[in-house]
């Protein structure tokens, strides 16, 4: 899971493959793609201004690399939530408690966030596809 939303490549990577199977909606799937994008660009423009450092206690064994020792909010869990919205809102699934839960929860036992971090992240991703979505039925009125 981890390595899948490393850069959200994962949700990236699939978004294109809804693109490119579903020509119908190949805009649609592009539009969620870029919001996906979008999402976690906006997790590291916060990371950034916030600047916390990651989990550091002798006690706590992290399990995986990280790009950055930043850790607020959780890029992993803002991609994956707004994947989760588009992308749901696109297959017609409701996918948000089905892929976010696990992917929070991994960061955290991975000890690479603190659970403020994974929240934060997945309120972000959630704002930012709701305005993804609202852009999407305006431009298409």
């Amino acid at each position: 899971m981890s390595l899948f939303g490393e850069h959200a490549a994962g949700w990236l990577a699939l978004g294109t493959v809804g693109a490119l199977l579903d020509p119908a909606r190949r805009r649609e799937w592009l539009v969620a793609t870029a919001g996906v994008a979008f999402a976690h660009g906006a997790s590291i423009g916060v990371k950034r201004v916030v600047r916390r450092p990651r989990p550091d206690d002798p006690t706590v064994e992290i399990r995986v690399g990280v790009p950055s020792k930043l850790s607020f909010p959780s890029a992993h869990a803002t991609s994956t939530t707004a994947a989760a919205v588009l992308f749901g809102a696109l297959v017609g699934r409701p996918l948000v408690a089905v892929l976010v839960p696990p992917m929070a929860l991994s960061r955290l036992v991975l000890g690479v966030h603190y659970p403020s971090d994974v929240v934060a992240g997945s309120l972000l991703g959630a704002a930012v596809a709701a305005g993804a979505r609202r852009a999407t039925r305006r431009r298409s009125r």
